[in-house]
């Protein structure tokens, strides 16, 4: 479905369909898996997730924003949120038969480019932005943060991240002014005999803030990272008040979003022990041998026998004799700056209430939910 959808090529800005369309997108089980308990990282609920999408569409609708496209889910955390939510839009409710699996972001995802949303609104971690762009590199996203590791969304508050959205999606801000491409981290297997299944041409991944090698460990591995496993750890951006494994760089060659280029640190033993705050309250000792500055495009060799960890997700195995590169490249989903967004839709007036898309009645009218499948063809309508 992805592969199929035509993006229409007038009323866009930025190179997005500024259509008034904002696309939402929950991970039911971000902020709740394992490393709650080997960590202390806070649990984030059903309930709290609705709150803050409530919070994010009545941003998005106060700002312009004429239709809003959410996934339905077992846990009913858009459902719940937007159902009775009292706002002038319409609400596309879609069944894609979700199961609470990683499929069920993908399908999401096709099923929001299919529908030409012009921005994305992610309540997850860099996992589930990382499944997000996997699927669909070149949207324009409002990451929101609920998920372990969270270097890639914000911590800002919904009502006015919701709100960045709408500017975006309606064309009164400018995409390429408020929402530049991030940056990207390509990891390809040249030739892998670890991976039988694979097809003999190799594999290729990708992520959006870290690919990091870890050697005596296993693919599925949800457990925090021992630091004195790391070996490799590739970074798009890095800060020292980062949480996960890219922090490592961030105490070492800090490397913010606009920085065209990354950071390589090279671990093992006989490394110079450093602390670093690889999850939520855990602090681990890393040894690092090396660092420095990679270039954007600039090929790095990832070393076997390791395991391949994505934005904290362990998901290949590299073999000693696999020839691995990584690269790093500005080839990822716009993110929208917040603040900026912000600070241009108020220049441009738009929430004086005699310009505003809402003016100065409450929206205190029950919208129109529609359900549909994936597809397209309708569950049933609720008023």
């Amino acid at each position: 479905m992805a592969g199929t959808a035509s993006r229409p090529s007038d009323s866009c800005t930025g190179r997005i369909c500024a259509d008034g369309t904002v696309g939402i997108i929950a991970n039911p089980v971000s902020g709740r898996d394992v490393r709650r308990v080997a960590a202390r990282g806070a649990v984030s609920t059903t309930e709290d997730k609705r709150n803050r999408i409530a919070r994010a569409v009545i941003g998005a609708v106060t700002a312009g924003a004429t239709r809003i496209v959410a996934m339905a889910e077992p846990f009913g955390i858009a459902t719940g949120a937007l159902t009775d939510l009292r706002i002038d839009a319409e609400i596309e409710i879609v069944d894609v038969g979700a199961t609470v699996s990683p499929a069920d972001t993908i399908r999401a995802v096709e099923a929001m480019r299919a529908r030409d949303v012009s921005v994305l609104v992610t309540l997850g971690g860099d996992g589930t932005n990382r499944t997000v762009c996997g699927v669909w590199p070149e949207a324009t996203l409002v990451p929101m943060s609920t998920g372990t590791n969270n270097v890639f969304p914000s911590l800002t508050e919904p009502t006015v991240a919701g709100a960045a959205a709408g500017l975006v999606a309606t064309g009164v801000v400018d995409a390429e002014t408020c929402a530049p491409r991030s940056k990207l981290i390509t990891v390809t297997s040249q030739n892998d005999a670890s991976q039988k299944a694979e097809p003999a041409g190799g594999w290729t991944e990708i992520a959006l803030i870290d690919a990091v090698t870890l050697a005596d460990d296993f693919v599925g591995n949800r457990m925090p990272a021992d630091g004195v496993r790391m070996r490799q750890v590739l970074v798009s951006r890095a800060h020292p008040a980062s949480i996960g494994l890219s922090s490592l760089a961030g105490l070492l060659r800090p490397c913010s979003f606009d920085d065209d280029a990354g950071v390589l640190v090279e671990c093992g033993p006989g490394g110079q022990p450093m602390r670093v705050a690889l999850a939520p309250g855990l602090y681990r000792t890393v040894p690092v041998i090396d660092h420095r500055s990679v270039e954007l495009g600039e090929a790095v060799e990832l070393r076997g026998p390791t395991v391949l960890s994505l934005d904290g997700d362990r998901e290949r195995t590299i073999g000693a004799d696999d020839v691995v590169r990584a690269a790093i490249q500005r080839c990822g989903p716009r993110v929208v700056d917040v603040d900026r967004a912000l600070e241009l839709g108020a220049a441009a007036g738009v929430f004086e209430t005699s310009r505003a898309p809402t003016g100065d009645r409450a929206l205190s009218e029950a919208s129109n939910v529609h359900y549909h499948h994936a597809d397209g063809t309708p569950i049933r309508d609720c008023c």
